[in-house]
């Protein structure tokens, strides 16, 4: 079956949607392979379990395979993050996720060198710095209907390949400016999906400012009122090929039933026809 067709209504407009046509935005992670790295953190790995006798792994004799896996979802691939990443509350990604497909539009922007724009960021930019401003993202998303922000999905230029397994220790990427993430939070939209492996520059003196600005979360602050905890999401590091159009789509935001702040996670887009 390659034709699993469903009708929806977003708004007053009515589309239609291929469900057995997914367009799979991670990035696989592969164990003991090739895989982009963030901070300098331990490559994801597996290994079979020994024990007893038992050896996990039939290669070595052993009658199945039972492996163990390593990996920290926030440097290692795609992973989806929460508030609970930056306060001290126990927040749980699981808890927070519980739409199965969400209006999604992909925009494409050119982060700006920050010498080419006045927008701020906390510690001060520096000149070697790229920066995701409010511009581009005005400029992209000038045309889009809020019907279709409830997540938005941003691809970066360049997009090479190299994003699949780049060393962002050697190579730093963009993120976002203060003017950007306050235009963004202007939107209302749940969901915000990156390329990038942080909407924070590595390196950034602690302050993750950009976090505490989509949270809510006063800077420098690790608490926040109950009442206050917002339920929006950052997925970071996916990969969006170049014939992937601009557009309107349906998210699938799949993630593992982790209790934690963060887990792997594999977005899918779906494309939507207005009928």
């Amino acid at each position: 079956m390659d034709n699993l067709q469903v009708e929806s209504k977003i708004g007053v407009e009515k589309y239609r949607v291929n469900l057995m046509k997914p367009i799979d935005i991670s990035i696989p992670l592969k164990f003991n392979g090739e895989q982009p790295n963030f901070f300098d953190a331990p490559f994801a790995e597996a290994m079979p379990v020994e024990g007893g006798g038992f050896i996990g792994d039939t290669t070595r004799g052993g009658s199945c395979n039972v492996w163990e896996y390593k990996l920290i979802a926030h440097c290692n691939g795609t992973h989806t993050e929460c508030i609970g990443h930056i306060i001290n509350q126990s927040i749980s990604i699981n808890d927070l996720i519980n739409n199965l497909l969400v209006p999604a539009t992909l925009i494409t922007v050119k982060p700006q060198n920050a010498n080419e724009t006045g927008d701020h960021y906390i510690p001060e930019k520096e000149k070697v710095d790229y920066l995701i401003t409010k511009k581009v993202l005005a400029d992209a998303v000038k045309n889009c209907r809020t019907n279709f922000l409830s997540a938005l999905v941003i691809r970066t230029l360049p997009n090479q390949a190299l994003k699949l397994s780049r060393n962002y220790s050697n190579k730093p990427a963009c993120f976002f400016s203060i003017e950007a993430i306050e235009f963004i939070n202007s939107l209302n939209m749940m969901h915000l999906l990156v390329d990038i492996p942080s909407v924070d520059r590595a390196n950034d003196q602690g302050r993750m400012a950009i976090h505490h600005l989509y949270w809510g979360v006063q800077q420098g602050s690790s608490d926040i009122h109950e009442n206050d905890i917002s339920p929006k999401t950052i997925t970071e590091m996916i990969f969006i090929p170049d014939e992937i159009e601009d557009g309107e789509y349906l998210l699938n935001l799949q993630i593992p039933a982790f209790t934690a702040d963060a887990a792997p996670s594999r977005p899918i887009l779906y494309r939507v026809i207005k009928m």
